[in-house]
């Protein structure tokens, strides 16, 4: 019985471990808000990105609002590589990142660690 129980759990975590790096997971993409020629998008940050994909027109100011709910030391920055920026993310307070439009092109953005991923697309 014991070996049944084992095996059974060793093919759940394997099936868990298969999902989590190869399986198809959805991504959630939202175009900015055009308002008197600024773009604003929110994300919320809790447990990964939300939305993940912010897409951006080439071209007119934007800045992304975080809002970091997790406690997370790992979440708590925010690094866009090519951009330049590095910021503390205060927990449970709008952080504003103004992003750079003026060439078109797709922007990387992590947590601290590097663990946690998100996109901007300039179009």
């Amino acid at each position: 019985m014991d070996k049944i129980l084992v095996t059974l759990v060793a093919a759940a975590l394997i099936s868990f471990i298969v999902w989590w790096f190869f399986g198809k997971h959805t991504t959630t993409e939202v175009v900015a808000d055009l308002t008197d020629n600024q773009q604003d998008v929110s994300v919320e940050v809790n447990g990964g990105y939300t939305p993940s994909t912010v897409v951006l027109k080439q071209g007119i100011p934007a800045q992304i609002t975080f809002n970091r709910k997790d406690p997370s030391s790992c979440l708590e920055q925010v690094v866009f590589a090519d951009l330049g920026v590095n910021d503390f993310l205060p927990q449970n307070q709008d952080h504003v990142v103004k992003i750079d439009t003026s060439k078109a092109g797709e922007f990387d953005y992590a947590c601290g660690m590097n663990m946690f991923h998100g996109k901007v697309i300039v179009q």
